[in-house]
């Protein structure tokens, strides 16, 4: 019978490369927005200025999507090492890359085809493809054309340039509409665009603001040009409009060698500026916020310190790291959260402050905070029935936070081609507010509308309409508003309409 022994005898080695496949698995814990704020974090790497994400359309099919940047590009002798998985690169101290395996992670997460082409001072544009396919038995990736690379970074891509930059270019997209309904492709984008605008304001929000650096999103259809550009504006969840007095304060924890900072800031009440509300709602972003070189890693989560409490969604504590501390905290490789360890509420607890402030005084105080920020509200406003079709996404969500909801069917809000001149049709059956569409151009001023256009015309119409729709049927009174309304509103729109066609 054998006996434990301490040491392991080998007999030699054998080379075992991962099998192709191995790349399928790469960056499963990605979301779309994960995912395209790694491929910023490299275009931030590169110097970029400017930055374009680009969804292309043809027809009503939603077919690539695109990062673009005006940075240092990338030399035609670099590049092979920059499509390497797990490539050996040198990260810089200041580099928001860590482990090189952003770029195909984040990609191959999203998208079957993975196109880099690029252009660094005085060197010829170069790209490679990597291509996902059925039973791949070798890690080889195609070399692109050099006139085509040169050809897609000539484009007009509306970024300031001095010749150099990088495209990177998903194809066979994973998550995007298979549907050939133009109504959910619009719905899609609309949503899809304004998640981004929320996620990756939110991740960069401190590069954004220190650095002179711009984020647009857009949408090209290849046959009708590009539209509206939309900028991602900062959100910072610290940039509250007052402070606590004696708030925030600097908890120091110092374990085995590790001194850690936290930050402990306390929101004075609830608000309804993006900076509180933050994507996903202030009550799941209570906690945490750490921070890699002005990058957010993580937002919200106490990570073992207290459970998550509605009467904490104040509370938003800072921390700076720079990578992983051994027995603290470990950064995921999509860089979209740190997970603690066992060591880490333990070291927490022997925080202090100056005044000799532990993290349980900061927890109670964050709590009577938002007890008294409650005591001082009005009464409750009547409730309504939530927002369902036709609401631009951040119309929906600020209904949906500011206004206690009904538990009923959503009221729709659509266009509609109407028989009659009539402004408004009201469908009882379907639960749906109806705009005749013969007023739609004249009242987006000759744009283009998509399903959750007029977003204004529509929150009025939801604040001053939506209470008809509540209850069996429809009322005496309401009867008589909705005759109001329709001959007010017609007359209105007629009016519109006429202004339009006289400027057209």
């Amino acid at each position: 019978m054998s006996v434990w022994s301490q040491e392991v005898p080998t007999e030699g080695a054998v080379q075992l490369p991962p099998d192709p496949r191995a790349m399928d698995a790469l960056g499963r814990n990605h979301s779309l927005e994960t995912a395209l704020a790694d491929l910023v974090d490299n275009s931030i790497d590169a110097g970029a200025t400017d930055i374009l994400v680009r969804f292309v359309q043809r027809g009503t099919r939603l077919v690539g999507l695109y990062v673009v940047d005006n940075g240092r590009g990338i030399k035609p002798d670099h590049i092979d090492a920059a499509m390497t998985v797990g490539g050996n690169r040198h990260y810089t101290g200041e580099d928001l890359g860590h482990f090189g395996l952003g770029l195909k992670a984040a990609s191959f997460s999203q998208a079957t085809s993975l196109t880099v082409l690029s252009r660094a001072p005085g060197h010829a544009a170069v790209g490679r493809r990597w291509k996902l396919t059925s039973g791949k038995r070798d890690y080889t990736c195609d070399i692109v054309a050099g006139m085509f690379a040169a050809a897609e970074l000539d484009r007009n891509w509306q970024l300031p340039t001095s010749g150099s930059g990088t495209i990177v270019r998903w194809d066979q997209v994973h998550g995007l509409p298979s549907s050939d309904d133009p109504e959910q492709v619009d719905e899609f984008l609309s949503r899809t665009i304004s998640h981004l605008q929320g996620h990756l304001g939110l991740t960069f929000h401190r590069i954004l603001t220190e650095r002179d650096i711009r984020i647009v999103i857009d949408v090209e259809d290849i046959q009708l040009g590009v539209g509206v550009r939309h900028p991602v504006a900062p959100t910072d969840p610290f940039a509250y409009p007052d402070t606590l007095p004696g708030w925030p304060k600097d908890l120091r924890v110092r374990t085995s060698g590790t001194d850690l900072l936290m930050r402990c800031h306390i929101w004075p009440r609830r608000s309804n500026s993006p900076e509180y509300r933050l994507p996903g709602g202030a009550e799941a972003r209570q906690g945490l916020y750490f921070y890699r070189r002005g990058r957010l890693l993580h937002a919200g989560g106490w990570e073992g310190i207290h459970a998550p409490d509605t009467r904490l969604q104040l509370a938003r504590v800072c921390i700076d790291i720079d990578g992983d501390t051994t027995g603290l905290f470990v950064m995921n490789p999509e860089k979209s959260r740190v997970s603690a360890g066992p060591r880490f509420a333990q070291a927490v607890a022997t925080a202090r402050a100056h005044d000799g402030t532990t993290i349980t005084d900061y927890l109670q105080a964050a709590e009577a905070a938002w007890i008294n920020a409650n005591r001082r509200t009005t009464a409750r406003r009547k409730a309504v029935l939530p927002p369902g079709k036709g609401f631009h996404p951040k119309v929906s969500r600020e209904v949906r936070n500011e206004l206690p909801l009904l538990p009923e069917e959503p009221l729709n809000i659509q266009w509609k081609r109407f028989t009659t001149d009539a402004f408004l049709e009201f469908d009882r059956g379907t639960r749906t507010l109806w705009v005749n569409q013969a007023y739609r151009r004249a009242l987006l001023g000759g744009r283009r509308g998509g399903a959750n256009d007029a977003p204004v015309l529509k929150a009025l119409l939801f604040l001053l309409a939506g209470n008809v729709f509540e209850g069996a049927h429809f009322g005496a009174r309401d009867k008589d508003n909705i005759d109001l309304w329709q001959e007010v509103l017609t007359t209105a729109a007629k009016a519109e309409r006429s202004t339009f066609e006289a400027r057209s």
